[in-house]
């Protein structure tokens, strides 16, 4: 049996996706989940803009990971990933203005507004663990 390209990548990528559904983070795979979660959340919604890359798997989902064994944390997980479900993440992008778009990247909104994002390049040079903290710290000022 001959695997095609876009099988080969969906079973390479699966792990990576895993590292986040499987703590309770649902995957937006659709423009239209992406504009059902992002307009409708009420409370708190953490989105992670998952990636292959290597900052997204030392730092990103551990750090995330981390951040949601903290007592006080968001009401609503939500994942998309960069470069898999492009519509869905291109969406999902649109509520991240004015920042550009980032791969890695982890937002935080509280009732439809964010109030907190971090950025690929607060991603790259930082531990799992400054992560973490990042958004515990956000997670006590937003999620109470």
């Amino acid at each position: 049996m001959v695997m095609s390209f876009d099988s080969y990548m969906r079973d390479m990528v699966q792990p990576m996706r895993e590292d986040l559904t499987r703590i309770g983070v649902k995957e937006l795979l659709t423009p239209e989940q992406a504009a059902e979660a992002l307009e409708n959340s009420e409370g708190t919604l953490l989105l992670v803009i998952n990636s292959v890359c290597g900052c997204a798997a030392g730092q990103c989902r551990p750090g995330v990971a981390k951040a949601l064994q903290n007592e006080v944390k968001p009401d609503h997980l939500y994942t998309v990933f960069a470069g898999q479900e492009k519509e869905a993440t291109a969406k999902a992008r649109e509520y991240l203005a004015p920042y550009p778009p980032s791969s890695p990247s982890i937002a935080l909104f509280k009732d439809g507004q964010l109030v907190h994002f971090i950025q690929r390049h607060q991603i790259e040079d930082r531990s799992a663990d400054m992560i973490a903290g990042d958004l515990t710290d956000a997670f006590e000022k937003y999620c109470k």
